[in-house]
């Protein structure tokens, strides 16, 4: 009879705490999805430039920003509506570097002309030392580099269209283009350059200090559930006794 009931104990004990691990591992999903696509939520006060043919401006207001794709040279950045249901551009961007994160979300700006919107830079997820430089268009970057004085990075205007429809895999055209597009550089003299000749990469103390992006948050999700495990397993036990 006490090993019957033992066993009775035990097994209620293990399909708690199977619900309570299975528990966990919803609410961490959400929570990873949105770290790997770098979901952020960004309202501008000004219209603001963004990368595609003839210069697309946003209008002043509510937009999302996800990372779609992630390479080590290149990754695919999305621009939707606030409530997600648009996407405004599909854009390549670059590993861009700074030296100290932050805990909030920072974009940068290259230098404009005189009453000209911002041209966005960069997009910088809170708490990463990389983030997202974008690429424009060879003919827009030239007049970005002029004005900045400094070289942009830039694809071919046939390849610069703006998608605008919404990309669920990273085999799709869009994509596939953007990842095989050739990638250089334009000097406000009008020089075409190889792209790593003005890309500069981070300290290699630290980049070899860091964890690489790509790195799955699985592990963490399972150490989660195991926790969340004999958490069960120790309440089940107590309230048994």
């Amino acid at each position: 009879m006490f090993a019957r009931n033992a066993s009775k104990h035990l097994g209620r004990a293990l399909v708690f705490a199977f619900s309570i691990t299975i528990l966990c591992m919803i609410f961490a999903s959400p929570a990873s999805a949105q770290s790997r696509s770098k979901k952020t939520t960004v309202t501008f006060s000004a219209p603001v430039e963004i990368p595609g043919v003839d210069a697309q401006i946003l209008p002043a207001g509510t937009y999302v920003f996800k990372l779609l794709s992630s390479q080590s040279d290149r990754n695919i950045v999305q621009i939707f509506s606030k409530d997600q249901k648009h996407v405004f551009s599909t854009i390549l961007a670059i590993p861009n570097y700074r030296l100290k994160a932050t805990d909030k979300t920072v974009m940068t700006f290259a230098e404009r002309a005189a009453g000209n919107p911002q041209a966005i830079r960069a997009w910088f997820y809170p708490g990463d030392n990389w983030g997202q430089e974008f690429v424009y268009p060879k003919k827009r970057a030239l007049e970005l580099a002029k004005v900045t004085n400094q070289p942009v990075p830039y694809i071919p205007e046939e390849v610069a269209v703006n998608y605008v429809a919404p990309i669920v895999t990273e085999e799709e055209p869009p994509v596939i283009a953007l990842k095989e597009v050739p990638l250089r550089a334009i000097k406000p003299t009008g020089e075409d350059v190889e792209i790593a000749e003005v890309i500069q990469p981070p300290p290699v103390q630290l980049q070899t200090a860091s964890l690489p992006k790509t790195a799955s948050d699985m592990p963490l999700v399972a150490l989660m559930g195991f926790l969340c495990l004999g958490l069960g397993i120790s309440m089940k036990a107590l309230c048994a006794r």
